[in-house]
């Protein structure tokens, strides 16, 4: 019997770099706008699923979202990663107010330590765009039908746009020399996979319409 999915990344993220990660978004000027603008969507995609009370947030990573999400009174976060090293670092970094609207849970996204239809929502806003395997994404959005009830809030890289283009015309110029783990995925190759495993479109929020490779799609369990 295979043992479960594992991926090159999976696996960097000890302390030193978990702390890395904790600042990263504060660091600049670019940064934070960019953080601002993550939050803005959040916020919609949250609306747009109904203000979900159980969610999911996988990979919550040093819970970059964790102050969004307990913006809502009375809402419930399971806050998990892979890395043991991201939730411990998660669990130190903010303040007993959010940290006890949260449960953390050390799993992963290809074996979700969690029964049938246990959450109202799964928030994935930084995992899909490292997955370059058709056959791991299917395999990611399969547990995340199964564990959700009702929605989930995904992000990641979409063609069609400015940076889309200019990054695939990089890509040409240098070639493909070494590890690759951010992918820009065509936006009807993921939404026919979005729609294989069981799940609508409700909405679709592009980060900068046309120039942005960022989308963040609403999903509804059919």
């Amino acid at each position: 019997m295979a043992g479960p999915i594992k991926l090159d990344f999976s696996e960097k993220y000890d302390d030193q770099r978990a702390q890395k990660y904790l600042h990263k978004h504060q660091v600049g000027l670019g940064r934070r706008l960019s953080h601002w603008r993550d939050e803005q969507l959040a916020r919609k995609a949250l609306t747009l699923a109904g203000e979900p009370g159980l969610i999911l947030d996988l990979p919550c990573g040093t819970g970059r979202f964790w102050p969004l999400l307990a913006e809502k009174r009375n809402r419930v976060i399971i806050g998990a990663d892979n890395s043991k090293s991201m939730l411990k670092t998660a669990m130190q970094a903010h303040p007993a107010e959010v940290l006890k609207r949260v449960q953390p849970l050390h799993t992963s996204a290809f074996d979700i330590g969690l029964p049938d239809n246990a959450v109202d929502c799964i928030f994935c806003m930084r995992l899909l765009h490292h997955i370059g395997e058709a056959e791991d994404r299917l395999a990611i959005l399969r547990e995340f039908e199964r564990v959700t009830r009702d929605t989930v809030i995904v992000s990641l890289w979409v063609d069609g746009n400015f940076k889309a283009w200019k990054r695939k015309r990089a890509e040409k110029k240098r070639g493909q020399e070494g590890y690759q783990n951010r992918f820009v995925l065509p936006a009807a190759t993921v939404e026919k996979e979005f729609e294989q495993v069981g799940f609508r479109i409700q909405e679709q929020l592009d980060f900068l319409p046309l120039y942005a490779m960022w989308r963040v799609y609403v999903l509804r369990k059919r």
